[in-house]
């Protein structure tokens, strides 16, 4: 019988290219983020049927805020219409919706339509969807380590006792486990501020297809390479 092959729990995407994508067809950016839509279903699609039970994407991070109003204006409206459109078919699937990040900068309508979103599929067990959605890993740190010292301060945590496990406990992530693979499309090599500590020992993944032309094909070649890793976590493989 031969060894299956492993298979990361919890993937993560960059989703970067929309705005390349774009240039490259002589549309406006804009175009290029509608067109990043229809992969987000096959990065699901591909998750379930692959067995990964969590997939985390870069949705929209605080630098982000400073592009141009009309864009962020128009990327609320595209969030809030593809949450409503997927919430049926997501239910179908098995998936339920989370969010990591500071939701308290968006507009009302956009924090209730993710709100609404997260209990219509909060029944599902197939795959854990969780948004990065004015996310910022820094800032996410240093949320971290305000909770940690307000705890000190009134009394109820020694420092001593704050460890790793603290520090991670105290993270918008701590419902989920770290992601195994990171993978960020376009070919660009860095990770931008995107699940620095959840990171320290996934496998990252760089393809240069932009993200509007990700397919299941490309999902599944991230989990082979994937596969062919040696992940050690620091210790000596054995023979």
């Amino acid at each position: 019988m031969s060894e299956s092959k492993p298979t990361p729990r919890h993937v993560a995407i960059i989703m970067d290219g929309n705005g390349r994508w774009a240039q490259q067809h002589g549309k406006e950016r804009y175009y290029g983020h509608i067109q990043g839509v229809p992969p987000v279903r096959t990065a699901v699609k591909a998750a379930i049927r692959n067995g990964v039970r969590y997939l985390t994407l870069y949705t929209f991070s605080t630098e982000n805020w400073g592009r141009p109003a009309e864009e962020i204006d128009a990327l609320m409206e595209l969030f809030c219409r593809s949450v409503a459109d997927e919430t049926p078919e997501l239910c179908r699937q098995g998936v339920r919706i989370a969010m990591i990040g500071d939701r308290s900068r968006f507009p009302v309508k956009v924090q209730e339509y993710l709100a609404r979103a997260e209990r219509e599929t909060a029944g599902g067990e197939q795959l854990t969807l969780i948004l990065a959605f004015n996310y910022s890993s820094r800032s996410e740190l240093a949320r971290a380590a305000r909770l940690l010292a307000e705890r000190v301060a009134a009394g109820t945590l020694n420092p001593a006792q704050i460890d790793e496990r603290a520090v991670a406990e105290a993270l918008y992530t701590a419902p989920y486990p770290d992601p195994d693979l990171v993978i960020r499309t376009s070919g660009e090599m860095r990770l931008s501020n995107f699940l620095l500590w959840q990171s320290s020992y996934a496998e990252l993944y760089f393809p240069e297809v932009l993200w509007p032309d990700f397919t299941e094909a490309d999902f599944d070649r991230a989990l082979e390479v994937f596969a062919q890793r040696s992940r050690r976590f620091g210790l000596v493989q054995e023979n």
